[in-house]
């Protein structure tokens, strides 16, 4: 029951990190990442549609996204829906698909980045710590009902808070490159 009880513990902390680094991939950073904006709201029809299912994007430059539509009639929506976001792109198109150039980041702005790619690895370090704390939760009510002995819910409660510190040290060592990746000019 104890080992359940673990795996499913580590299993939940990997999700919280590969969540956490999808959230990383989200800030901009001076290249473009076709990530930035495939999960972009898009008022099609009234429906407010994630842009992937309605456009195709690439990257044929380094600091440009191609974003071709599958319905031309979306075009419009789709450049009012990139240029109304919070990511400060000036989308232009030509009738047929919509490029979007990155400009360079100000200082100011990475800084900004920064400071969010922080708040989203603190979201994901109380994530792991809410999966702790679930699954402490859960070793207690064991020892509660008599299924195990209050020594094996000491070693299950260590093991535990080993492998938090190992989950909340890669979202750490993701935070440090993410931050080294927006500080570089």
């Amino acid at each position: 029951m104890i080992d359940d009880t673990m795996m499913e513990a580590e299993l939940k902390m990997a999700a919280a990190v590969d969540h956490t680094r999808s959230e990383f991939g989200k800030i901009r950073t001076g290249r473009a990442n076709p990530g930035l904006i495939t999960d972009l709201p898009v008022d099609y029809y009234g429906a407010p549609t994630p842009l992937q299912q309605l456009a195709g994007v690439s990257v044929p430059e380094a600091r440009m996204l191609l974003v071709s539509p599958y319905d031309q009639t979306a075009l419009k929506a789709i450049e009012r829906a990139i240029s109304r976001s919070d990511l400060g792109l000036n989308p232009s198109n030509d009738g047929k698909v919509i490029r979007v150039v990155f400009p360079d980041l100000t200082e100011e702005r990475r800084r900004e980045f920064v400071r969010m790619a922080r708040e989203r690895a603190e979201e994901g370090r109380v994530s792991i710590r809410n999966v702790r704390r679930s699954a402490k939760s859960e070793l207690g009510h064991l020892r509660d009902a008599s299924d195990i002995t209050e020594d094996d819910e000491r070693r299950a409660d260590k093991a535990l808070q080993d492998l938090t510190d190992t989950y909340v040290g890669q979202v750490d060592s993701l935070l440090s490159h993410k931050e080294k990746e927006l500080l570089e000019v």
